[in-house]
């Protein structure tokens, strides 16, 4: 008499005295089930490619630009855990792991940086974010086009200035003999003074100037929010007897709030990142104290005094921290808002 096999511990099938392993059958499935989806994803992406193959060569240049000038670099980060050697080359220079972050953390002048370029970014943006949306708005509430296109002008040309004669303009007009402000004070009575040469006058004298830069620019972007705003809103608030006052809270503001969150988000996940070029030409012995930053601090140290690796750690370090900040924002805007960049 034959005896019926037994089933397999692996829960096995007994067909035709064949024991077939339902593992190897399912995973079988799921191969063939991979190479269809990608035989799907390639065939879809071909004929896409096919029908709008201008837009992908539009594309193409700024995803290599980043690709070689962005990406790429990252990988010779690796340079902030090595002493690099000009002979041996990056790869081959040896590790030292956290050796130049410990020597930054240690040293006497990083809370001073620390501080500086916070202070710094901080009051940039507690001024300088809510100016362009106020600009936005008041503009909107024009009614001669006239008048308005003037304003958008005047506020905007300052952007096309570069930073070395935005400088060099800001040099000009706080000279301590000749320029317009300390003439201004000497027309009235007062003595003049070295604005450029006070520490505590650089985070004004930084901030303000960038605001007369920039405004108009960044109030282009929500003008564009407030264009797109339903005008049956503006018909109901009509209706409904509001003021323009009423119809700037209840309509426009909730109308460009998601615009508002996002460059919200992406200003604070910069705020360790200043602008190095106007900082340091803007910089001297006197106000040292006031605006040494880290940008300028990685500048003199890496180029300056060729401590490479010493340098590249402190920029990773400051990177890190503009990519903390950006998640955390990020994350805080989703939830209380339900608007976020992803």
């Amino acid at each position: 008499m034959i005896k019926p096999r037994k089933r397999s511990q692996h829960n096995g099938v007994l067909q035709g005295g064949i024991v077939l392993q339902s593992t190897t059958v399912s995973e079988a499935t799921t191969i063939k089930r991979i190479h269809a989806k990608r035989r799907g994803f390639r065939e879809r992406a071909l004929k896409s490619f096919k029908a709008h193959w201008q837009l992908y060569l539009l594309v193409l240049p700024p995803l290599l630009f980043f690709l070689i000038f962005k990406y790429y670099p990252m990988a010779n980060a690796v340079l902030a855990f090595k002493d690099f050697n000009v002979v041996k080359g990056i790869w081959a220079s040896p590790w030292v792991g956290m050796k130049h972050f410990d020597a930054f953390f240690e040293n006497p002048i990083f809370w001073t940086l620390l501080q500086n370029t916070l202070l710094l970014s901080l009051f940039l943006l507690l001024a300088g974010f809510p100016i362009p949306i106020l600009l936005a708005l008041m503009l909107n509430e024009v009614r001669s086009a006239r008048f308005k296109k003037f304003v958008q002008l005047v506020t905007f040309a300052p952007y096309f200035i570069s930073t070395v004669v935005m400088v060099s303009i800001i040099m000009l007009f706080l000279a301590p003999r000749l320029g317009f402000a300390n003439v201004a004070l000497q027309y009235f009575g007062l003595e003049p003074i070295n604005f450029l040469g006070e520490p505590g006058m650089f985070r004004s004298i930084y901030v303000i100037s960038d605001i007369w830069q920039t405004a108009g620019y960044a109030a282009v972007i929500y003008l564009a929010a407030l264009a797109g705003i339903d005008p049956t809103l503006y018909e109901a608030a009509k209706v409904d007897g509001a003021s323009r006052l009423q119809k700037i809270v209840h309509v426009d503001l909730p109308g460009i709030l998601p615009t508002i969150t996002i460059i919200l988000i992406l200003n604070v996940g910069n705020v360790m990142s200043l602008g190095f070029e106007k900082i340091y030409l803007l910089q001297n012995s006197l106000n040292l104290p006031s605006s040494e930053v880290i940008a300028t601090y990685v500048y003199s140290i890496g180029l300056l005094n060729a401590n490479y690796s010493f340098a590249t750690a402190v920029g990773l370090f400051n990177s890190v921290i503009n990519l903390v900040l950006l998640v955390t924002v990020n994350a805080l805007a989703k939830r209380l808002s339900n608007t976020s960049i992803w």
